[in-house]
C-alpha cells in the first residue's frame, strides 16, 4: 500500500472526524475563523457550508487563495442596520423615560420634569412645587430607574440563554432560575420570615435563583462535561418541583399571606425605591458588564460544539460562566420585580431578525431593548386602568403571547423553521 504523503499546514486544520474535500478555500476551520473575524455577524457562519459539514462550492466559497469569505449584500445590510437600530432605540427609550416619570395619576409636564433634572444636576432648571418634587424623585423615577435595570437584565439574560443553548426558544426560565426565585420569595412570605425587615422577601428570592441554578448545573453534569439537553431536561424538573412547593406554600398560608404571594407573582414594579435600586444595581450592571465580552465565542459556538472546541473555545467553561452570569442577572431582577414573561424570550428574537444572529450587536441591543421593552410596559400598566395598576407581568405575558405565536407562525411560514 502506498504511504500517503504529509498533509500541508492548512489541511491538517480540518475538523477531527470529518472527511477533508478538495476545495481547499471551503476548508472548515479557515471558513469559521474567517466567519468569526471577518465582514458581516459572526454567527451567520453557523449557516455556512463548512458549520454544516459540506464542501463550499463556487458561489458559497470565498475567491480561490482568500482567507475570508465574500461579504454578501444581506450582511452589509445587517451591519447598516445595527447602529440605526441602536439609536433609534435609545431614543425612543430616552423620550420614554421622560413620559414614563411625567405621566400617571398626578401629571407632571414634560417641560417641568426636564426643568427639574437639570435643577437637580445644577445645570440650571427650576425645582417643582414640594408635592410635585416627591413625586418625581420618590416615586416616579425609582420605578424608571428599576424598569430600566430589570428590562435591561431580562433583555441581556435571554440573548445569552439562546446563545448558549443555541436555541431562539430558550429563556431564563427554562433552566429554573425564576422557579428557585420564586420559591424563596413565596415561602418567606408563607412562613412569615422578617429576619432582613422588608428585604427579606428579596434577599429569599435572590438566594432561591442563584441556589437552584447551582443546584441543576450540578445535577446535570455528569464526566467534567455538561450536556444541553441534560441541562434544559433537568431545568424542567426543577420547575416542576419548584411549582409543588409553590403549591404547597400557598395551601398553608392565610388569606392576607396569598394576597401576597399572588400579587408578587404576577411581577410589578409598585414597591420600587431608590434602595431597591441600589440593591439591585450592582448585580445587574456586573453582569450587563461582563456578557459582551463572551459576545465572540457565542458567535463560535453558534457554529457547533465541535468546530467551537477546534477554534479554542473552552465550551464547558464558557457555558458555565454564562449561566451563572444568567443566574446573576435574572435572580436580580425577579427578586425586585416578580415574574415577568416573555421579555428575555421575544426581545432577543425580533432583533435576530432585524439585523442578524451576531452577538456582538445582540446581546448589548437586547440589554437595550429589554428596558425599552419594560419601561413602556410599565408605563401602560400604570395608565391604562387608572386609578388602578394592571400587573405588569400579566401585561408582558397578555401581549407576548400572541406576538410571539405571530412570530413562530411567520418565520416558519418563511423560512422553515427558527433563523
Amino acid at each position: 500500500m502506498t504511504a500517503q504523503a504529509p498533509l500541508p499546514a492548512r489541511e491538517q486544520r480540518v475538523l477531527p472526524g470529518r472527511e477533508k474535500t478538495n476545495h481547499e478555500p471551503g476548508e472548515a476551520a479557515t471558513e469559521a475563523e474567517a466567519a468569526a473575524d471577518g465582514a458581516g455577524s459572526p454567527a451567520e457562519a453557523a449557516n455556512s457550508p463548512a458549520a454544516e459539514g459540506r464542501p463550499a462550492g463556487p458561489v458559497a466559497g470565498p475567491a480561490a487563495g482568500s482567507d475570508s469569505p465574500a461579504p454578501t449584500a444581506g450582511s452589509a445590510a445587517r451591519r447598516r442596520t445595527a447602529p440605526l437600530l441602536a439609536a433609534g432605540m435609545a431614543g425612543a427609550l430616552l423620550l420614554l423615560c421622560l413620559l414614563s416619570a411625567g405621566l400617571g395619576a398626578y401629571d407632571i409636564p414634560l417641560g417641568d420634569v426636564l426643568g427639574s433634572l437639570l435643577h437637580r444636576a445644577g445645570l440650571g432648571g427650576a425645582a417643582l412645587d414640594r408635592v410635585g418634587e416627591s413625586v418625581l424623585w420618590n416615586v416616579r423615577l425609582p420605578r424608571v430607574v428599576l424598569a430600566l435595570l430589570v428590562g435591561a437584565s431580562l433583555g441581556c439574560a435571554g440573548a445569552l440563554m439562546q446563545g448558549v443553548f443555541g436555541n431562539p426558544l430558550a429563556e431564563p426560565g427554562v433552566i429554573g432560575i425564576s422557579s428557585g426565585a420564586a420559591v424563596g420569595a413565596v415561602a418567606s412570605i408563607a412562613l412569615g420570615a422578617s429576619f432582613l425587615g422588608n428585604w427579606t422577601v428579596t434577599a429569599c428570592a435572590f438566594a432561591g435563583g442563584l441556589l437552584t441554578v447551582l443546584l441543576v448545573y450540578v445535577l446535570a453534569r455528569s464526566g467534567g462535561r455538561t450536556e444541553v439537553v441534560t441541562l434544559i431536561l433537568t431545568g424542567i424538573a426543577v420547575n416542576a418541583f419548584g411549582g409543588a412547593l409553590i403549591g404547597l406554600c400557598v395551601f398553608f398560608a392565610d388569606n392576607a399571606q396569598i394576597t401576597q404571594i399572588t400579587f408578587w407573582q404576577l411581577g410589578s414594579l409598585a414597591q420600587a425605591t431608590w434602595p431597591k435600586v441600589l440593591a439591585v444595581a450592582p448585580c445587574a450592571l456586573a453582569g450587563l458588564a461582563v456578557a459582551p465580552l463572551y459576545a465572540r465565542r457565542l458567535d463560535l459556538l453558534a457554529l457547533g460544539e465541535r468546530p467551537a472546541r477546534h477554534l479554542g473555545v473552552d465550551v464547558e467553561r464558557l457555558r458555565l460562566v454564562l449561566v451563572l452570569v444568567v443566574a446573576l442577572l435574572t435572580a436580580a431582577a425577579v427578586a425586585v420585580a416578580g415574574i415577568i414573561t416573555f421579555v428575555g424570550l421575544l426581545v432577543p428574537h425580533l432583533l435576530r431578525m432585524a439585523a442578524g444572529p451576531g452577538h456582538r450587536f445582540l446581546v448589548p441591543g437586547s440589554a437595550l431593548g429589554g428596558a425599552l421593552v419594560l419601561v413602556a410596559g410599565d408605563l401602560a400598566a400604570r395608565t391604562v386602568a387608572q386609578p388602578a395598576e394592571l400587573p405588569l407581568g400579566v401585561l408582558t405575558a397578555l401581549f407576548g403571547s400572541p406576538f410571539f405565536f405571530w412570530l413562530l407562525r411567520r418565520t416558519r411560514r418563511k423560512q422553515g423553521g427558527w433563523a
